[in-house]
């Protein structure tokens, strides 16, 4: 073990290679700042650039940006009160006191200190784990991790407020998509639509980045405001500084107690950062001796309790993804796709001839941490600064880059229509409070899910589903389920109660999404109907449950009388509150926007996309860029222009340099090239 550590480091220090993570951590922080576009969208953005790397370069690369973005995510949080990410929510709850009161340079501190902090102890404890786990995963087969994989999909999905059959619904949906394309047991085509842009599935990148990213953007250009409206001038005091380091010292315990649940709790399959700080800022408020007093009224240690936590996640959250293949998080299922990429399997190989690479990611993170800290300090007022940009100056950069990654996807215009309609899909998610991260979740694992059950079936009979640690799984995976439902029943004074709230039903225009998505299933079942059994036995599996969970929500969505919050109780009420604020991913930055508004704004964003692809496939990409800023900054700001020529000249530039020259991108055919062939030599991209 000390060996292969010592050989990752080494590998790592390679100048190439260091450079990489520097780059990811930089872009980490840089997206950390920005409420909304997120790690997430950062990680799905820079998949497809990691191609041609080798895997150590793009876990670098990767878990640089990955555990910076946590180290970046509280300066909004504690300057605006506007969460970088879901991670850093509960940290508003002191962050933001402590600037009105003038000390925001020492939560800054408190905050960059204790991510670091905490995101180093993850990753010694996932390097303390390997020798435990090495020798256990042998004894891991494939029903075992069916059952893990089953045990994350039930967890994330439980994640939705006070709505966990929306989660549950939305990764059934995932794991459908996963089964789009060619059937790896018996060959046959499954939902191609004869397109043999399908054959081999769905591409993930595109899928993630029209999930993720372009519903972000989407909301940023309809609430036509600055990215942190109000912001407050940043305090750079060193004495604030190193105040705010002293203290993480002096409350060494309570880093190292939050640590150890962020690390924990991420290990889990499916937490994730959505919950992790609350539980750490709970953990803190019971614990800490005169909390209930100070903590929301700006304590330093409410912040300090939800950054350790926040870091150390990455870490635990690397466990199950490595040793069994299952996602400990949003962020860790895209790192499961750069694993298929490179071609790494998750389980015993990267325990025994993969360890290298493996202490490679633990190092990553580590020097992620320690890096993005210090930079950090050093640039904590320009970083924060990035925040106050209206969304007409990042809006043509970031678009740009977002259709160039989503091409990389297959190089195929397939990818581009594929961005689009999740994109509209994953605003249209987003808009009505379903949770996104389940369905990217279904995606990566089921693929997992049907090849471990035909294996395990295969190989063991049912016999199977009586092994010790399988047993033990589902039966977690099945109190993950029920556990919300009990909860519910329990709020509304038990089951008879609950049940006297249905009366007549009451139809609303969002429930059109549920008749929209019960003909999609519909129309797959249909479809399955004719094939063989093993090709269509887990995709009517999970299509009929889907559709039965379908039917329940919109039961209960359709014929439950409203509530008054107060008529739940005290308790009640506090625990729908706390419910709300923990699934910061279905909230929406457009709430406060009239219906109408809102959707006209919208059908313009999207206009916005279906002229870019549209002049793309007429004159190519690098010629539609300068166009496509100008157009957008002065249409939408105006900007003036002193601010449009530079963007309108550097962003192709950029482009053509990285892009066309560098990485030699094979541009889509275009119109033009078609009709006028010299021009392909003259023009990038055509």
């Amino acid at each position: 073990m000390l060996s292969a550590a010592g050989q990752a480091f080494v590998a790592l220090m390679d100048p190439w290679r260091m450079l990489l993570l520097f780059s990811g951590v930089i872009m980490g922080l840089v997206l950390g700042i920005l409420p909304g576009i997120g790690g997430l969208a950062g990680l799905a953005l820079l998949l497809p650039f990691t191609f041609n790397m080798d895997p150590y370069a793009a876990m670098a690369l990767l878990l640089g940006l990955g555990a910076a973005g946590a180290t970046g995510d509280p300066i909004p949080a504690i300057l605006f009160g506007v969460p970088g990410g879901a991670g850093s929510a509960a940290t508003v709850l002191d962050g933001l006191p402590m600037a009105k009161k003038g000390e925001a340079a020492r939560a800054l501190s408190a905050a960059y200190m204790s991510s670091m902090l905490g995101g180093v102890f993850g990753a010694i404890v996932m390097a303390l784990c390997l020798p435990i786990l090495r020798p256990m995963i042998l004894y891991i087969g494939s029903p075992e991790l069916l059952a893990f994989a089953v045990l994350g999909i039930s967890m994330v999905s439980v994640l939705a407020g006070s709505a966990p059959l929306r989660g549950l619904i939305a990764a059934c949906l995932g794991i459908i998509l996963a089964m789009v394309g060619s059937d790896p047991q018996t060959g046959t085509l499954r939902w191609t639509m004869d397109s043999l842009y399908l054959w081999e599935g769905a591409p993930l990148v595109p899928i993630v980045l029209g999930i993720f990213a372009l519903p972000e953007l989407a909301d940023l250009a309809i609430s036509r405001t600055t990215i942190a409206p109000g912001s407050k001038q940043l305090s750079t005091s060193w004495s604030g500084m190193m105040q705010g380091a002293r203290d993480c010292f002096t409350h060494w315990w309570l880093v190292f107690r939050c640590s150890s649940i962020g690390a924990l709790l991420g290990a889990v399959p499916g937490i994730g950062g959505s919950i992790i700080d609350w539980v750490a800022y709970g953990h803190a408020l019971r614990s800490e001796k005169g909390a209930q007093q100070t903590f929301g009224r700006g304590d330093v240690r409410g912040v300090i309790a939800s950054e350790s936590s926040n870091n150390a996640k990455e870490g635990g959250a690397l466990i199950p993804t490595v040793a069994f293949g299952v996602p400990g998080s949003a962020s860790m299922a895209i790192l499961l796709g750069a694993f298929m990429i490179h071609g790494l399997v998750p389980g015993p190989e990267m325990l025994t001839k993969n360890l290298n690479i493996t202490y490679a990611m633990i190092w990553s993170i580590a020097i992620a941490n320690v890096v993005g800290a210090g930079l950090c300090y050093l640039f904590s007022g320009q970083f924060a600064k990035i925040a106050t940009l209206r969304y007409t100056l990042i809006m043509p950069s970031v678009l740009g880059i977002i259709y160039i990654g989503a091409f990389e996807g297959s190089r195929n215009w397939g990818d581009l229509w594929t961005l689009l309609f999740f994109g509209l899909l994953g605003w249209t998610m987003k808009q009505l409070k379903w949770p996104r991260p389940p369905l990217v979740l279904g995606f990566v694992l089921g693929d997992i899910i049907e090849r471990y059950m035909f294996i395990s079936i295969q190989r063991y009979g049912y016999e199977w589903l009586f092994h010790p640690l399988v047993v033990i799984l589902f039966a977690m995976a099945a109190l993950g389920l029920l556990r919300p439902m009990l909860q519910d029943v329990r709020i509304h004074g038990g089951l008879k109660k609950m049940l006297t709230n249905f009366g007549a039903p009451r139809f609303a225009l969002h429930q059109l999404f549920y008749i929209f998505l019960l003909a999609v299933l519909g129309y797959m079942l249909w479809e399955a109907r004719e094939w063989p059994g093993a090709a269509k036995i887990i995709p009517v599996i999970v299509g009929s449950l889907a559709v039965g969970l379908l039917l329940i929500s919109l039961f209960n969505d359709a014929c439950r009388r409203p509530e008054a919050q107060a008529d739940l109780g005290i308790e009640a009420a506090a625990q729908k509150e706390v419910e709300k604020k923990i699934h910061m991913d279905v909230d929406s930055g457009t709430d406060h926007l009239p219906p109408s508004l809102v959707f006209r704004r919208a059908v313009g964003f999207f206009g916005w996309l279906l002229a870019f692809m549209f002049s793309m496939w007429a004159i190519g990409l690098i010629p539609t860029v300068p166009l496509f800023v100008i157009a957008l900054m002065r249409l939408e700001g105006p900007e003036p222009w002193r601010l449009v020529w530079p963007q309108a000249v550097i962003l192709p530039v950029f482009i053509w340099a990285v892009f066309d020259q560098l990485l030699t991108i094979p541009w889509p055919q275009t119109l033009l090239g078609t009709l006028f062939p010299v021009l392909k030599g003259i023009i990038p991209s055509v």
